[in-house]
């Protein structure tokens, strides 16, 4: 082994080698259990960020875990087409070097482009997963727009629209107007926005008036350009005010058309006038209002978000309806939406309708992908009739054939499933699965796999035009096929019959709706078991927590503070990080913002870490908790973890190679902390694995971490050198043996999370153990043996550990150094106490760093001494000999007074009544926790003055 640990070194060799090896796929042992999971398919074209490491490192633990434990187990990767993000980035990426849109290349040429694109940037997001270290089944890699998978998708929608489970209909939706598209609710991002509300005036119809005698009714929008929109006027049934004008009827400004005045609950009495406009075509609340009341709808916008020439007017089912003039006012017409806000606020202003303005702060949406605000927008969009499928999707969690962990994620599923509402699965767009329906000139609709199939089962001649519809689908809906698309359905393959269902899933508690649900949906829907029983798609879903930065705020781009984990993994200066962070920013000022954070943060870069300590770090922060911050501290002491772990082994193979382990006649004999670390290891077997098998890996991690660290290098290490330099030929065998013996199981126990340091060590430590076997991930995970434990011989232990950690805090309060050897003597020994004294008495000497170690008769005097008590036994040095009187002395003052200092500060704190009144009660109570630990070491150093005047 390298003097130097060098993750570089080591890392992208070893897994070339793996991969190479095929070790990452199943043994196909059908016999075997088996364990399947898949990855959730990153987009095609982008880069993996530190969720991303973190749900990846979680599931390649699992699997490496099951994989020892020799069950048949496959990790299905591939990734998604991602419909927006990609076309975006490949729309920019012409515009900007060659001047073109897509429409200048039309659909199939641009296509054609998006296939390069992503021929040419997929290797990009591979080769992220590979360095994470990830034992994925490369061999059976899949793109959600492969031919197979497309045939999958082609062949859901068939049978969903057969089974009158798709639809095509017209609804509200969220609408890019840049992008011209409608998106999922995922990709909205609300921001809170400094804007008002206008109060405006709608005459009463028909000379009616109000309770206080106003022949209008004021309304308060945030939104007064929708108002050529509005169709209705709602209040509160139990609002008093306007209760008994139900059923009359308002002047729309502007428009001069006549709308009802309805009751509806949604109308809040405390909010605002309690008068709402209700504008169905524009506003998802008022859509919903408008479908119980039947309502028509207006649709007054343009898909690039302008006021149209005419609006279109609908009923509440969609038709169209001449229940209104479609006359928009043409002073407003093609105007962009806010300018016409503008105007149409200007316009009230002057016929003396706009009664005020107020500011108001409010959630505004934004496209994530364009930076646009949304507009809500009628359209004519493929739906999914999701109440249906809902049911049995709910009554598996309810049952329990689908575990959710951390548990309390079962409410929000239930909550979102038991109201759930019909799926828009169209998006306006080119790139993704183009929906398989064509049109004849009378709008008749056909579904079928292609053109060819449709004319023929439907009979149509030649002469008949047909033409495709122009949208694709949503990603989410071919990504809701992931589990069993993958594994070769609609046709009935081995692989699927093998390892469907998977066992879990690794997901953020963000997509539980846009992912989970609708993959138990269509899973349950399409796949069933030899007794025509729906299959869930996973047993468990694992919910990891959002990872956000050091001061807990999410991590973003236009933030600044997202952190790339190769960064971490390969190291990075703090000018290439600069660079990075504030590369094609818009604005200077903020890209100037992101400069100074950062350099606040990294003054020096990132240091190289590895892909060990980074997985390290993420399995250690993996608790239940739904927010995680990332902690550079941390990561700063597992890489120190990895690097100790690595020196530790170099000591054991200077120890043990070309020397007798015990291999050539077996006379062995084991010492107590030979005896002793063999069982702990195995204890340390037990409660690794229960933690691993309950999901909990910061759990796992910090005993991998407490046990390498402080037991097996700090504690068993430090006892082994004793032996080593003392022990006779059998001794030497037996702590030889039970070295390579720990190392060689710590190394599979470590293996899960730290893949890459374990192999390279085990592949050194292998030939001792006379293993032949190539890899470290094809072994036998260890298991817990009951027979392996010993109580006598920990509590053996832990009286000579105490012992010496009691001496060296007598150092440490004396301020001796350790290379003054001390005398020790010990009275009230039991005979156990004192036959384990003798019988580890070297260990004592060499570690305790004594002169001599002596046992006293009970009761015998001893001269001035430092003492202390463990379990029963007196620990006694004499001090004489040991320190400068004088100087001690003079040390001890200085050391009081710093403490009675600190002691008067805080004591005129507690003393001050404002303080006590105002300060919060944590720094009140943290103040009296630091003031009786001040008294406590007061007492102590009093102590010491008193024993070292009183000695001679």
């Amino acid at each position: 082994m390298e003097k130097i640990y060098n993750p570089k070194n080591i890392e992208q060799h070893l897994y070339q080698n793996w991969e190479k090896q095929g070790y990452f796929k199943p043994n196909n042992n059908v016999n075997q259990e088996r364990f399947c999971i898949m990855l959730p398919p990153p987009n095609v074209t982008g880069n993996l960020h530190l969720g991303h490491a973190f749900q990846q490192t979680i599931m390649d633990i699992m699997v490496r875990y099951h994989r020892m434990q020799g069950k048949n187990t496959l990790w299905q990767v591939g990734s998604d087409h991602a419909g927006i993000a990609t076309q975006i980035v490949v729309e920019r990426k012409i515009l900007k070097e060659e001047g073109k849109t897509r429409q200048d290349y039309g659909r199939i040429e641009f296509i054609k482009k998006m296939w390069e694109w992503k021929v040419k940037l997929s290797s990009n997001i591979t080769s992220q997963i590979r360095r994470l270290g990830n034992s994925v089944d490369w061999s059976r890699e899949r793109f959600t727009m492969d031919d197979g998978f497309s045939d999958s998708v082609k062949e859901v929608f068939i049978r969903l629209y057969r089974e009158n489970l798709i639809y095509r209909g017209k609804g509200l939706v969220n609408w890019d107007p840049q992008l011209c598209t409608a998106i999922s609710d995922i990709e909205v991002e609300n921001r809170e926005s400094k804007s008002f509300i206008w109060h405006i005036r709608y005459l009463l119809a028909n000379g009616i008036k109000t309770c206080e005698g106003k022949n209008y009714l004021v309304i308060a929008t945030t939104r007064p350009e929708t108002l050529l929109g509005d169709v209705a006027v709602a209040v509160n049934p139990q609002d008093q005010r306007y209760k008994n004008l139900i059923g009359e009827k308002v002047i729309l400004p502007l428009v001069n058309r006549i709308i009802p005045i309805i009751g509806d609950e949604y109308a809040d009495i405390q909010k605002g006038t309690g008068c709402v406009k209700i504008t169905p075509a524009h506003d998802f609340n008022d859509y919903y209002i408008g479908r119980r009341h039947k309502l028509p709808m207006i649709n007054i916008l343009t898909f690039e978000g302008k006021i149209c020439k005419e609006a279109s007017i609908f009923n509440s089912n969609g038709d169209l309806s001449n229940i209104y003039e479609t006359h928009i006012p043409f002073n407003f017409q093609n105007m962009e939406r806010f300018s016409a806000r503008e105007s149409i606020v200007h316009e009230l202003d002057k016929l003396g309708l706009l009664e005020n303005i107020q500011p108001h702060f409010l959630s505004i949406p934004y496209s994530d992908r364009s930076g646009v605000i949304i507009e809500p927008m009628l359209t004519d969009q493929w739906y999914v009739r999701t109440n249906v499928l809902a049911q049995n999707a709910i009554k598996v969690v309810e049952d329990g054939e689908i575990q959710f962990i951390p548990k309390q994620y079962e409410n929000m599923y239930f909550a979102w499933m038991r109201n759930i509402q019909d799926w828009c699965i169209s998006r306006q767009l080119w790139w993704g699965h183009r929906i398989p329906a064509w049109y004849d000139a009378n709008g008749n609709i056909y579904v079928g796999h292609t053109e060819e199939e449709i004319r023929r089962q439907n009979n149509l001649l030649d002469a008949v035009t047909l033409y495709q519809d122009q949208d694709v689908l949503d990603t989410w809906f071919s990504s809701a096929l992931w589990t069993f698309s993958t594994l070769g359905w609609p046709k009935k393959t081995k692989e699927l019959s093998i390892f469907h269902p998977t066992n879990v899933l690794v997901s953020g508690f963000d997509i539980i709706f846009f992912w989970i649900a609708r993959m138990i949906m269509l899973t349950m829907h399409f796949i069933k078991d030899e007794k025509g029983k729906p299959q869930v798609p996973f047993k468990i879903v694992y919910f990891t927590g959002l990872i956000r930065d050091e001061k807990g705020e999410k991590m973003s781009k236009s933030k600044g503070n997202v952190i790339d984990p190769l960064d971490i993994i390969d190291g990075i200066s703090l000018e290439k990080l600069v660079k990075k962070r504030t590369n094609n920013m818009l604005q200077p000022q903020f890209a100037e913002k992101i400069r100074r954070r950062t350099e606040q943060e990294f003054p020096n870069g990132i240091s190289a870490s590895g892909t060990d300590a980074l997985r390290f770090t993420l399995a250690a922060l993996a608790s239940n908790s739904r927010d995680i911050n990332w902690n550079m501290k941390r990561l700063t002491g597992y890489r120190n973890f990895c690097n100790k772990l690595w020196h530790a082994s170099r000591f054991v193979l200077m120890n043990t190679e070309n020397e007798d382990c015990g291999q050539i006649d077996g006379k062995m004999l084991l010492s107590l902390p030979d005896r002793w670390i063999l069982t702990e290891c195995n204890s340390v077997i037990k409660t690794y694995r229960n933690a691993l098998d309950n999901y909990r890996f910061d759990i796992a991690a910090n005993i991998l971490y407490e046990f390498i660290w402080y037991q097996f290098c700090d504690w068993y290490l430090e006892f082994v050198k004793v032996v080593l330099k003392n022990g006779n030929q059998t001794e030497l065998r037996g702590t030889r043996n039970t070295l390579i013996t720990v190392l060689e199981t710590l190394l599979r126990l470590a293996h899960p999370i730290i893949p890459f340091i374990t192999e390279t060590i085990w592949q050194h430590i292998k030939i001792l153990r006379n293993i032949t076997d190539s890899t470290i991930m094809l072994q036998s995970f260890p298991e817990y043996d009951p027979f392996k434990e010993f109580p006598i011989v920990k509590s053996e232990i832990y009286f000579i550990k105490k012992v010496i950690i009691a001496v060296r805090n007598i150092r440490s309060e004396m301020n001796i150094t350790m290379s003054k050897s001390l005398d020790l003597l010990l009275r009230n020994c039991s005979i156990t106490t004192t036959q384990c004294i003798k019988e580890n008495y070297n260990f004592l000497l060499h570690l305790a760093h004594l002169k001599s170690l002596t046992i006293l008769p009970i009761g015998e005097k001893c001269p001035v001494a430092m003492t202390k008590v463990i379990e029963g036994v007196e620990l006694i040095i004499p001090i004489a000999d040991l320190v400068d009187k004088k100087a001690e002395l003079i040390r001890l003052e200085k050391e009081l007074f710093k403490l009675n200092l600190k002691i008067n500060i805080i004591q005129t704190k507690l003393t001050n009544n404002s303080f006590i009144s105002h300060a919060p009660k944590p720094v009140v109570l943290q103040a009296r926790e630091q003031l009786a630990n001040l008294e406590q070491s007061k007492i102590k150093l009093l102590e010491q003055k008193k024993l070292i005047n009183n000695s001679n």
